[in-house]
């Protein structure tokens, strides 16, 4: 690998708007990136989703492993050479640690993604395929804490959002907040690149 994957990590709540982000990035910006979400994973069926729902299978044992795999998936992907365009919700203790960890060795830009309440629960209602309620309970504690690199409001304008996205990833410094120790205890300040 001549040169260290590039990993743009949107994070915001459920029906924030991050896999219009992730696309839109990904079909503009100048360089190949994968497009990886925990939604990809799902709808092509990788989970035994059917037995989950009926029952057989127990979601909250499974979940821990999915997700550990999960996260262990996008080093490896990078270590390989591919620059990554990451959609996730931090929502679980621990977990931004551990990617701290997996993902340092890569040229990380932490994009936080924030929407009105109003506006993602109208989101999350018209998806169906979500608890209603949980974009809301996303809202009031997914951020908390965190520093980004970047960061947008998505109730509006989609495609200027992807244009600032891109602008803003050409013209980062090391290091990105995503591995900043202050991210880690909580300082809740948190920058914006104009």
């Amino acid at each position: 690998m001549d040169r260290p994957a590039s990993i743009i990590f949107i994070h915001g709540a459920s029906s924030s708007g991050k896999s219009t982000l992730a696309r839109g990035v990904q079909a503009k910006i100048d360089q190949p990136f994968w497009h990886i979400s925990i939604d990809h994973l799902r709808d092509a069926g990788v989970l035994p989703s059917a037995r989950i729902t009926s029952g057989e299978f127990k979601w909250r044992d499974m979940r821990r492993p999915f997700f550990d795999g999960f996260h262990r998936s996008l080093a490896a992907y990078a270590h390989a050479g591919n620059s990554l365009i990451v959609e996730h919700i931090l929502d679980t203790p621990g977990w931004h640690e551990d990617l701290i960890e997996l993902l340092t060795p890569f040229d990380v830009f932490f994009v936080g993604v924030h929407c009105s309440v109003a506006e993602l629960n109208r989101r999350e209602a018209v998806r169906g395929d979500r608890p209603l309620g949980s974009a809301e309970k996303d809202f009031h504690t997914i951020h908390q804490g965190l520093r980004y690199d970047f960061e947008v409001q998505s109730d509006t304008d989609a495609e200027g959002n992807v244009g600032r996205v891109i602008a803003a990833w050409k013209a980062r410094r090391a290091p990105s907040a995503f591995v900043d120790i202050a991210s880690k205890f909580g300082t809740g300040d948190r920058m914006a690149v104009d």
